[in-house]
């Protein structure tokens, strides 16, 4: 079965989707709006909603004009929204972002270990190091670490939030109140870590979580982000344009797995997949039509500079074509594919900024529910992905579109389960829960 991810920012994926005269342009801070969308989401069968997130405000902004014409300055922290969505869904996996770059690795292996409690085993963590010196200006820094250096920090942390989560084995907790024993002493495992990043004690103060760990997410396409999502990670969110170029990064990325002593079934890559579905073909277009009049030049401009890594852009005609960009410290992958886009396409930089306002790089489908399928489809049978990350143009209609005409379709054809499968994430997304005591790993 394909694999679906829900990557729902409030407003919706275009960069306009917040002045749509559908949209609810204050839908970050409103928590029943973000209850129906995922709530949609379990309707529909996805295996997880997925909620990226930031250490604050991460474009770079020229003026307060161009800041004021933004429609995503303001959210939910995830985890805590997640935490209170635990209540309202029952199946859907439930996954945020959280970076190893700002955090303390005992903070987050606490956060997730209590969110996978609360949601009876749901629990995800997309794993970023992330990517704006805005970010660092938050957290006693000028600028962010070197792209190798958040890296390098990066994989002793997973080595000690793992671990973390191992505190306890399983059956640790007796809770006999006859014998005034609590656990069982010999199924404590005090962690005394000391390595170049962390010094960290342990043991948690969370019982081991229901799925073991958490769900391990990533989304890298750098050299690094790849090295490291073999290693640590069990879904995989990437950036493809083109069948060719899905199938080189799924083949390599599962040969990685398999270097690093692991299973390749066990890694389920779900490149982005931008979605406008409508009854016909003109509906469709006619949607997306009404949201690329709603995008501003300057938003355009803006987005498309902190897409590239903050290049500035001022200067360079809108309808010339896009300047050779220097090398810089952020998303490494996702930029030379957007640069690829443009080269390959010939776009100018309105043009890519038109482009980009969709999906932001990602894989861009528009039709009807058939020729979206027939799309998907052949993604997945040909060896370019387990699934997808699906998002959606605009909330909550392009969203309830996905739902309601794609999905069944995708049922149809076999393609997509009708009913889940388990309880846990783990389970629907056919993943191992990670045995007590673990196994030596190699690669670590």
């Amino acid at each position: 079965m394909m694999k679906l991810g829900a990557f729902l920012p409030a407003p919706g994926h275009h960069i306009a989707a917040w002045r749509h005269p559908e949209a609810r342009p204050d839908g970050g801070l409103n928590f029943d709006y973000y209850r129906s969308l995922v709530q949609t989401a379990e309707r529909g069968m996805f295996d997880m909603v997925f909620l990226s997130d930031g250490a604050g405000v991460r474009t770079k902004y020229k003026d307060a004009d161009e800041l004021s014409r933004q429609g995503r300055m303001v959210h939910f922290e995830p985890l805590t929204l997640l935490s209170a969505l635990a209540v309202h869904t029952r199946h859907i996996g439930l996954t945020a972002t959280a970076s190893t770059t700002y955090n303390e690795p005992f903070t987050l292996a606490r956060q997730f270990a209590s969110l996978d409690h609360l949601s009876a085993g749901r629990s995800g963590w997309n794993v970023v190091t992330s990517a704006t010196d805005a970010e660092a200006r938050n957290y006693n820094l000028d600028k962010q670490p070197e792209h190798a250096a958040r890296y390098h920090r990066a994989r002793e942390f997973m080595q000690v939030v793992t671990g973390l989560w191992d505190s306890w084995e399983d059956d640790a907790f007796l809770y006999d109140k006859e014998s005034g024993r609590f656990f069982e002493p010999e199924k404590l495992h005090i962690l005394g870590h000391k390595g170049e990043h962390f010094s960290v004690q342990g043991p948690l103060n969370v019982a081991r979580p229901p799925q073991g760990h958490p769900v391990i997410v990533q989304a890298g396409s750098s050299p690094d982000g790849q090295d490291f999502a073999a290693r640590w990670a069990e879904v995989v969110f990437t950036v493809q344009q083109t069948l060719d170029q899905a199938q080189v990064y799924y083949r390599g990325l599962k040969k990685q797995v398999a270097d690093h002593g692991r299973d390749p079934d066990h890694v389920k890559i779900l490149p982005g997949a931008f979605i406008v579905v409508g009854r016909t073909l003109a509906e469709a277009e006619d949607k997306y039509a009404t949201l690329q009049s709603l995008v501003d030049p300057v938003v355009g401009l803006g987005m498309l500079s902190y897409q590239l890594g903050n290049v500035d852009l001022t200067g360079h005609p809108l309808d010339g074509p896009l300047p050779e960009l220097p090398a810089t410290e952020g998303s490494t992958g996702k930029q030379q594919i957007i640069y690829e886009q443009a080269r390959r396409r010939g776009l100018t930089i309105r043009e890519l900024y038109l482009a980009v306002a969709a999906g932001r790089g990602h894989r861009f489908l528009l039709g009807t529910p058939e020729t979206i399928a027939d799309e998907l489809e052949d993604w997945f049978v040909n060896d370019a992905a387990d699934g997808f990350n699906i998002m959606p143009d605009y909330h909550p209609g392009g969203l309830d579109a996905i739902v309601d005409l794609l999905v069944p379709e995708l049922q149809r054809r076999g393609l997509v389960r009708t009913s889940y499968e388990g309880t846990t994430l783990r389970e629907n997304l056919g993943l191992p829960r990670p045995a007590f005591p673990p196994a030596p790993a190699s690669g670590a």
